[in-house]
């Protein structure tokens, strides 16, 4: 996003327009973190339950929601200098989806 370097300071807000995905931000340094919370999150709203109605779009769609629920459409982000202000870090669009 180049336009986000003339910005000396202020606030980005990013809103994912799906239903099944969300945003978050974590730790970029270490690969295995995200791998970590992949597997946290497909532990905690596993796929196939016999108790989840909304099967038409896949055993992975109703997962899919709840996690996106669980971790939010939309993040603001403080703006300094040109780009984000936190440290090592990293927005990363969460399909949600495991196919």
């Amino acid at each position: 996003m180049p336009e986000l370097r003339a910005v000396k300071i202020g606030l980005l807000h990013l809103f994912m327009q799906h239903t099944s995905a969300s945003l978050a931000i974590n730790e970029n340094a270490d690969p295995d973190v995200r791998l970590d919370m992949e597997t946290y999150f497909s532990k905690i709203v596993p796929e196939n339950e016999p108790y989840f109605k909304h099967t038409l779009e896949g055993s992975d769609d109703m997962p899919a929601h709840l996690k996106a629920v669980m971790l939010g459409s939309e993040l603001t982000i403080p703006v300094c200098q040109g780009g984000c202000c936190y440290a090592y870090g990293r927005v990363f669009t969460c399909a949600n989806i495991a196919n």
